[in-house]
């Protein structure tokens, strides 16, 4: 019988380890494999802030699998092959390589669209923008603490004029002093993050076995550190010469003009023009995105998630519609979207817990009683060690926030609805892996802001929150901690130390922190920071807005939270009880806020293709095919990353392949 690919690499993988019996037993996450994860933060950093904040193009860090990172562990795959053969003694391990991997995906993710590209300017923001006209300097400029940001104006102007060099003294100076602090700030978020999930870990990677959809290409890519038998799949070259063929032609029209262009892109086609008269003109924005590569990210989905990804996209947009007809004028927030997808994200989280909640009284009788069977010899740390670092990372952030101002009443709150959120993207990204995951509505102090009043809150508390957008409330699609348990699972199946590999994800994002902070600041000092600014006026004009005119709770987003609660629960129940529901709790999550119109019409395409292949081919068809998605990913990461790398080194505007 004619061996299959998927022989072909298990046995390079058993050649090289057998080769190499001592690397199997060296934890993996080497001393060189952190050296070169940080060495190569440093230009993937810049890479991405010079792209998505100065040009707003590219956007390696609007979806799950970060096309900078996978471009990057390609080409050492490649080198990596060549000193396999030539001196294999120096060639690095598949361990190797997910350290890498994984250093760098969350230095990437620090540095991302969503995250410190919202948080850099921020801390000069309302210093530079402050007028006699807009009253800022009067309503909440004295409650900026001066130690985490940078008030001078003179020290800021070449900040947003660009032109300018970051580079004298007491410009560094005045940089030094907030940066060292947000880094503190981020290392004690990474600290909770990395043992909440130190804690969830064996329940949701062991005994539930999820999924990880987002892990496979880069596991399979750097099997046995890399083997050519994986690249000789026929339909995985198919796809890479597909999607590399289509991105090659785009780009070149974008120099070249007179060539053919294949339209693929969101904001090319739109087809709001169709729903002009009211009340269908609150359907707003309807674009048909084709991108191929989101096309075979969705082919990978569940069936029943990538269907509801798209009905629950329509569904939105057909309660906007019913809004407008009915109350538009009196109630201009209804259908309150971003409630309705706060109460579904409790609901998903809450019954998680509730089904494991046999591990979890076995979790805390270990941590505080010592009573437990469970064995966490094996985990990255303890888990009375990780309670511990929960409590020491809590305690440093909440001395933060009262030394800034804030007060306890509104830092618990805050703080545990944000983690909540984030262990609730933590999961979906585990179990069902979307292409993207952005929820650009819950902000969390606006949802507390809805619940009790901005009165209630405070003016301080109030002030913190554009400074904290970076990390809770621009869309969460950068957020680290999935990428810490994915990086806990990779460990799993290649057999590495995980408690190596908590270190090496602590350090990265340290020192990934550090690194865009440097970027952002160095680059606006260059070319001035317009892109960079423009998500976040609308936060301080709502923080003005506020203070003027304050606002008490709001009873329909309390009703329209609790409804989204309800069916979600609902949804869940039917789910349990029918294997033939078709509609996903987490598809009425994700599509309640913005950010589905980037990819929805890809995961219709992906879910029609799907559903013929396994209606008239079975599963076997449809594993067949896992490599021509494989493929089209791959090429289309590597052509568009090629144009983007293009357009730093040549500074001119090439073709932008992805969304964001």
């Amino acid at each position: 019988m004619p061996r299959t690919d998927r022989q072909e690499v298990s046995e390079a993988i058993q050649e090289e380890q057998g080769r190499f019996p001592e690397r199997r037993l060296s934890g993996g996450v080497t001393r060189r494999s952190m050296a070169l994860g940080l060495l190569l933060i440093v230009p993937n950093t810049y890479w991405i802030m010079f792209v998505e904040g100065i040009w707003h193009s590219g956007h390696p860090t609007a979806v799950s699998l970060m096309w900078n990172v996978m471009f990057t562990l390609l080409i050492l795959i490649g080198i990596n092959l060549m000193v396999k053969r030539y001196a294999p003694t120096l060639a690095l391990t598949q361990p190797e390589f997910i350290t890498i991997y994984v250093m760098l995906a969350l230095a990437s993710a620090l540095a991302g669209h969503d995250t410190l590209q919202l948080g850099v300017p921020n801390l000069s923001f309302a210093w530079h923008f402050e007028t006699p006209e807009n009253r800022w300097g009067s309503l909440f400029l004295r409650y900026l603490p001066i130690w985490l940001t940078v008030p001078d104006k003179e020290i800021i102007r070449g900040l947003y004029d660009g032109r300018s060099t970051l580079y004298t003294l007491p410009k560094l100076e005045a940089w030094a002093g907030p940066v060292l602090w947000w880094s503190a700030f981020i290392l004690a978020m990474g600290t909770v993050m990395v043992c909440l999930n130190v804690l969830v870990r064996r329940q949701w990677t062991e005994s539930e076995k999820l999924n990880f959809p987002i892990i496979q290409l880069p596991l399979a890519l750097t099997a046995g550190g890399g083997n050519t038998a994986f690249f000789r799949n026929r339909l995985l070259l198919i796809g890479i010469a597909f999607g590399a063929g289509l991105d090659l032609l785009n780009g070149l029209h974008v120099l070249y003009p007179s060539l053919p262009y294949i339209t693929v892109r969101h904001d090319q086609i739109d087809f709001s023009a169709m729903f002009s008269t009211h009340p269908w003109n609150a359907v707003r924005w309807f674009p048909i995105p084709l991108y191929p590569f989101l096309i075979a990210l969705g082919f990978l989905l569940p069936t029943d998630l990538s269907f509801s990804l798209w009905f629950f996209y329509l569904f939105r947009k057909g309660q906007q519609v019913a809004a407008r007809a009915f109350a538009y004028d009196s109630m201009p927030r209804l259908p309150y979207v971003s409630e309705q997808s706060f109460g579904a994200w409790i609901v998903i989280l809450g019954f998680t817990v509730w089904v494991s909640r046999a591990y979890f009284r076995e979790v805390f009788q270990k941590i505080f009683t010592n009573r437990s069977k469970l064995d966490d010899s094996k985990e990255p740390i303890s888990y009375r060690t990780a309670f511990g670092g929960i409590v020491l990372g809590m305690g440093f952030i909440t001395y933060f926030c009262l030394r800034a101002g804030m007060s306890i009443e509104f830092i618990i709150p805050f703080f545990a609805i944000s983690f909540l959120l984030f262990m609730a993207l933590t999961r979906l990204r585990a179990e069902l892996g979307p292409p993207a995951h952005e929820l650009a509505g819950m902000n969390t102090g606006a949802l507390l802001a809805g619940f009790v009043g901005t009165g209630a809150i405070g003016a301080r508390n109030l002030t913190m929150l554009p400074l904290f957008w970076w990390f809770t409330g621009r869309g969460y699609r950068t957020n680290p901690m999935p990428h810490q348990l994915e990086a806990f699972k990779m460990a799993e199946v290649t057999r590495m130390s995980t408690k190596r590999m908590a270190l090496a994800m602590l350090l990265a994002m340290w020192f990934g922190g550090i690194c865009a902070y440097w970027a952002a600041v160095h680059l606006s000092y260059q070319h001035g920071t317009s892109p960079l600014v423009d998500h976040n006026w609308g936060q301080w004009n709502e923080l003005a807005a506020r203070l003027q005119s304050p606002e008490k709770p709001d009873p329909w987003a309390i009703g329209f939270f609790l409804g989204g609660m309800a069916f979600t629960a609902f949804l869940t129940f039917m789910r349990i009880q029918f294997i033939w529901w078709p509609f996903h709790p987490v598809g009425y999550g994700l599509s309640m806020n913005f950010g589905v119109e980037y990819f929805w019409s890809c995961i219709l395409i992906a879910w029609i293709l799907k559903c013929l292949v396994l209606r008239y081919g079975g599963y076997r068809s449809y594993a067949q095919a896992i490599p021509l998605m494989f493929g089209v990913i791959l090429g289309e990461y590597v052509v568009g990353a090629f144009w983007s790398a293009m357009s730093v080194i040549l500074q001119i505007r090439t073709y932008d392949f992805c969304p964001g």
